[in-house]
Order: C-alpha cells, then sequence, then structure tokens
C-alpha cells in the first residue's frame, strides 16, 4: 500500500512540475494553459485594451471555443501607438463592424507556437490567412525572433511566445497588425 501512494504522489508531482513548466506569466499575471484565450488574456495587465476591443466585438464567446486558435496579441503600448483617437473610434458601436475585422485579423485558425512558426519560415511557406480571410506574413527576426507583417506593410515583433491555452496559443506583439480596409 505504501508503494501505491508513494507512485501516486510522484505522479501528482510530475504532473505538477508539467503544468508549472508550461505556465507563462503574461502582464504579472499567470496564464494557465487549461484555461480559455479570454479566461487567461483578461488576467493580463497589458493586454486590458485588447480584452476591451474583445468584448466590444462580441468575441468573447468565439474566443471560448474549441479553437485551437493562435492569437497574435498587442500589448496596450500597441494600441497606444495607434494614431490618435484611432481605439476610441473603433470601441464605437457603430464601427463594430471594423473593430470585428482588426481583431480577427489577430487571430489564425490553428495552433502555431514558435517551433511551428519558424519550421514554417524555413520550409518557405511564410504566409498566414487569418479568420477574417486577410493575410499575415512571417519572418526571421534574428534567429530567435519572429516579426508578423501585415497587409498595410506594418511589422509587429513577437514580444512573448508561446502561451499556451486550452484552446491554442496566444503570442504578444508590439503592434496593432491592420487588414486593408
Amino acid at each position: 500500500m505504501k508503494r501505491l501512494t508513494a507512485f501516486y504522489l510522484l505522479i501528482a508531482f510530475f504532473t505538477t512540475i508539467q503544468l508549472h513548466a508550461q505556465t507563462v506569466e503574461v502582464g504579472g499575471e499567470p496564464m494557465y494553459p487549461q484555461k480559455t484565450i479570454v479566461d487567461n488574456a483578461v488576467q493580463s495587465a497589458v493586454h486590458t485594451t485588447l480584452v476591451a476591443a474583445v468584448k466590444a466585438a462580441g468575441l468573447v464567446q468565439t474566443l471560448q471555443g474549441n479553437g485551437p486558435f493562435t492569437v497574435f496579441a498587442p500589448v496596450n503600448d500597441a494600441f497606444e501607438d495607434l494614431p490618435e483617437g484611432t481605439v476610441d473610434h473603433l470601441l464605437k458601436p457603430a464601427n463594430k463592424k471594423q473593430l470585428v475585422d482588426v481583431l480577427t485579423y489577430h487571430v489564425v485558425p490553428g495552433k502555431y507556437d514558435f517551433d511551428a512558426l519558424a519550421k514554417m519560415i524555413r520550409k518557405g511557406d511564410t504566409e498566414l490567412t487569418t479568420v477574417s480571410g486577410g493575410k499575415l506574413w512571417i519572418m526571421m527576426n534574428g534567429k530567435h525572433n519572429i516579426s508578423i507583417k501585415d497587409e498595410m506593410g506594418n511589422v509587429a515583433n513577437v514580444s512573448v511566445y508561446d502561451v499556451y491555452q486550452s484552446n491554442g496559443v496566444i503570442h504578444s506583439i508590439d503592434h496593432v497588425l491592420m487588414p486593408k480596409m
């Protein structure tokens, strides 16, 4: 009986280590891999503008769905870098469709962590199709960094990689990606 108990304790210990190893801190808060994209994002102090926009666009339920999704999540500073008044304009109810288009431009169907993206780049496959139907292009920026170019020619750098979720993966980025409008 002691051996069986010790065995179960050992399994519990390694399971806890494995879960902890996959937990990444973003915006000062842990992002748990067993939670959904939205459940984790609302905890991040550096994604409050993104979360407000997702709520205003009515995309919460979608991003809590099964996925898998890869989300390139702009941090608050990225929204602040937009021309003055852009965020306020997008958050107006009359501009909901435009807001949805911008937000879903940051979401790609499938689960693409750093390794998957880097492998695609090495193979020469650098184009991603977003949920909105737009195109993004991925490229290496040095040996261990990936950048994303949008349809307007703007480039965002990934600042935090591989924040695994139960329904996908999030990568924090330093600029808001813009589709052709």
